[in-house]
């Protein structure tokens, strides 16, 4: 069933529907509102300029296009540009790319908080225990909170009925004997209610960024931070999708969800507040779209964009500007036109004075605030929508993420910025080099042409005879070779690359680069070296961690507990960002696992271990769904008495002193070991040599079988 989004979004701003259906007839034109977003986008653009310039020459370096300031000597004739940044950056992104999606799930993890509240974090139940003696029925008990003495701790014994159990409250319904906290003996089942509550809503996290492709708008991301030094995503946002659906007669009958949507948002495009270093301290941002007339008219589709406005924007025509960094990145034509229409998001602060002088209702909980969180779309110099921000808590829905972080500013610096003098150095040293090895490879000559006889043609090729002068003395014709000095240039070359590693953190046999000598040589010493070169990519993983990923599981987190009715997934959780645990390959994690089940296998350590844990922790190392794998707690409950009726349908042991592998059973008293089934007796069987000798009987012989008595005398 689809959310009605307007429903939802009205309720949210506190706007009455009979003024959200009139809004259409209110006529902004270039009112207060209009001049404090074109104002703020203003001052955003003027202080963006120099990161534009940075930008703009990463990208003619990834590119291999020399810039206007780039002045040629008339004397060179090779334009060579070795593409070194591009290696680089790919290199780089490529990495960044492994590690966030090497273990084929997407690097967010929801987890229960260390003291969760309105959930039990573990309960149990003993299956050995009789029923007898399984207290049940309910405790009387305002919270099962509190603190030592104070009269409301949560008594041994209590069951379901005052037990928080959240959404696994139906599956342990009929569990009797369940008490709070975790097992103290060997046949203890222990859930945790809290951890399954977390499970289902990172399941529900995992199926929305499956639905919204976010590993294609992450991996956009990833590279426009590996070039540009910053990388910006967007979301998340409710939209309606349509799921194609046939009915038995073949009628089109869609079935259409509301879904949380997130976007990649190109850097070019993103102009933040320009006072601050991050998104937390970021009061407006504005993104910039470029729209066709299609994508205009799809906003009247969405809800609260005024329809009759946009009609009469596209009316007016198209009126987009090209920036001045437009055409060296799509390699436009000077004189080419773009038929589109430029429009204006901002998400930010807005004084209430604004929205009071143009009639907009806010809400009771806002009325005394100076200022309020809104989102206002402008096109054509009119406003097309207006509402207050309709997230809670508020928050911009835009996550910028550092390559390399700088302190002082909100945007970072890139691979391409970093080795930037590096790739200068690298192609004047090769323009060099080819153009003397065209010079070198050429011989120059040198004619006398008195000693030769007039008239004749000066070209050079095999075979040419030239006519001399008679009785003119000396030679005629001279070869002279241009000195070499191309190699020169080439190690002068070699070392700027290798500079180039240097300012990068990315060595070159981390992308491919043949020929390593030294440590690098061998296995181990090419283990180690990529293990030193791995180093700078966890700074990066860290920021995407920091600047990204948290704050995307956040915001998906509070979608979910906002407009989701799915009981099952409310909780005390918190939102993990896994991207640096993804650097540990699973097959380290999942020795180390092992390594902490055989310490564990000792009795007197085994008691500490949390077994569920740590096999559900093994399963998703080896790449396998635990849900499928690892049961769950009520079917762990149920094993547990199945295991107890099936033992109890076993036959008893043997008894002491009856033969090894006897069978109590067995009327003959026969049936033990491997006699007579053509197999030699093994130890404790009848007829091994190595058996304990008992003592005799009086006056009788030696009770071990397989030895003949001593002698006697």
């Amino acid at each position: 069933m689809a959310i009605e989004e307007d429903d939802f979004l009205i309720e949210e701003i506190g706007v009455a529907a009979e003024d959200v259906d009139n809004v259409d007839e209110v006529d902004y034109g270039y009112t207060p509102i209009l001049r404090y977003i074109n104002d703020k986008y203003e001052k955003a653009k003027t202080y963006r300029f120099t990161e534009e310039q940075r930008w703009l020459k990463s990208y003619r370096n990834y590119r291999g296009i020399y810039g206007p300031d780039v002045q040629f000597m008339e004397t060179e004739k090779s334009r060579v540009f070795i593409k070194i940044t591009k290696t680089k950056t790919l290199a780089a992104y490529g990495q960044i790319v492994d590690v966030l999606f090497g273990n084929q799930r997407f690097p967010i993890t929801i987890d229960p908080t260390v003291l969760p509240e309105g959930v039990e974090d573990t309960v149990h139940f003993d299956p050995s225990l009789p029923d007898e003696l399984k207290e049940e029925g309910p405790v009387e008990q305002d919270s099962p909170y509190g603190f030592a003495g104070d009269g409301k701790e949560l008594p041994a014994g209590a069951t379901l009925n005052s037990l928080m159990l959240g959404s696994m409250e139906e599956k342990l319904n009929d569990v009797k004997g369940l008490k709070q906290g975790p097992g103290t003996t060997p046949s203890a089942i222990t859930f945790h209610p809290a951890m399954v509550a977390a499970k289902k809503m990172q399941k529900k996290v995992m199926d929305q960024l499956q639905e919204c492709n976010a590993s294609k708008h992450l991996r956009s991301t990833s590279f426009e931070m590996a070039l540009f030094g910053t990388g910006v995503l967007k979301g998340p946002f409710a939209v309606n999708k349509e799921y194609a659906n046939w009915d038995d007669e073949g009628t089109y009958t869609p079935t259409i969800k509301t879904v949380p949507q997130i976007g990649h948002v190109s850097v070019w495009n993103f102009y933040p507040d320009p006072d601050a270093n991050n998104m937390e301290e970021a009061q407006y941002v504005v993104e910039r779209h470029k729209m066709s007339r299609s994508q205009l008219l799809n906003l009247k589709k969405r809800p609260l964009f005024r329809g009759n406005v946009i009609d009469q924007c596209i009316e007016q025509g198209e009126s987009y500007v090209k920036e001045w960094w437009e055409d060296d990145l799509a390699d436009y034509e000077q004189t080419h036109s773009i038929d589109r229409f430029e429009v204006l998001e901002y998400w930010g602060v807005i004084d209430t004075d604004l929205l009071d002088d143009e009639d907009i209702d806010i809400p009771e909980e806002l009325a005394d605030a100076d200022q309020v969180q809104a989102n206002i779309w402008t096109v054509n110099g009119q406003v097309i929508r207006l509402v207050i921000n309709p997230f809670k808590p508020v928050r911009i829905p835009y996550m910028a993420a550092p390559y390399e972080l700088n302190p002082y500013s909100f945007f970072g610096v890139g691979i391409a910025e970093n080795m930037e003098d590096t790739q200068i150095l690298m192609n004047g040293f090769m323009r060099m080099a080819v153009d003397n090895a065209v010079l070198s490879g050429n011989l120059l000559i040198e004619v006398d042409e008195t000693n030769l006889t007039p008239g004749q043609d000066l070209s050079v090729y095999p075979g040419k005879v030239f006519r001399r002068q008679g009785g003119a003395p000396g030679q005629a014709i001279f070869g002279t070779k241009f000195p070499n000095v191309a190699g020169e240039n080439l190690q002068l070359f070699d070392k700027a690359r290798q500079l180039a590693d240097e300012s990068t953190g990315f060595p070159s046999f981390a992308h491919g680069q043949t020929g390593v000598s030294g440590v690098g040589r061998t296995a181990s010493g090419i283990s180690m070296l990529m293990g030193a070169a791995a180093g700078s990519i966890k700074n990066v993983i860290k920021n995407v961690d920091d600047y990204l990923l948290k704050p995307l599981g956040d915001g998906l987190f509070q979608f979910n507990m906002q407009f989701s009715f799915d009981k099952d997934i409310k909780g005390d959780l918190e939102v993990k960002a896994r991207g640096t645990e993804s650097l540990m390959a699973n097959e380290v994690r999942s020795q180390r696992l092992m390594q902490f089940i055989q310490v564990t296998s000792n009795p007197a350590l085994a008691p500490f271990a949390k077994m569920d844990y740590i096999i559900t922790e093994i399963a998703r190392s080896l790449d396998l769904d635990p849900e499928k794998v690892v049961n769950n707690m009520g079917d762990a409950a149920l094993q547990a008495e199945m295991m107890k009726a099936w033992q109890a349908t076993q036959p008893p042991p043997p008894q002491q002193g009856a033969p090894a592998g006897a069978n109590p059973q067995d009327p003959t008293g026969a049936g033990g070991g491997n006699i007579g089934v053509g197999m030699a007796p093994g130890p404790q069987e009848q007829g091994f040599s190595g058996n304990e000798q008992q003592q005799p009987a009086e006056g009788g012989a030696p009770q071990s079988a397989g030895q003949q008595p001593p002698p006697v005398g």
